[in-house]
């Protein structure tokens, strides 16, 4: 049976640099490069930082966890 709490938690990253990038108007790109994944709340009580591919960019960024 599955206690009140999961351990397993799903988690949506964003690209930073996208993100901040997205209040400029003149940018041709207009989306933000996003992930769903899962993290364990144990191992990892902090934000989650991971280097993934940015189809807005072309290359590979920091993406961050967000807020839901």
């Amino acid at each position: 049976m599955a206690k009140g709490k999961d351990i397993r938690v799903t988690v949506i990253l964003e690209c930073t640099n996208c993100a901040q990038n997205s209040v400029n108007v003149n940018k041709e790109s207009t989306g933000i490069s996003r992930y769903i994944t899962q993290k364990n709340r144990h191992n990892t009580p902090s934000r989650l930082e991971l280097r993934k591919f940015c189809p807005c960019c072309c290359k590979h960024m920091i993406h961050a966890e967000i807020k839901k």
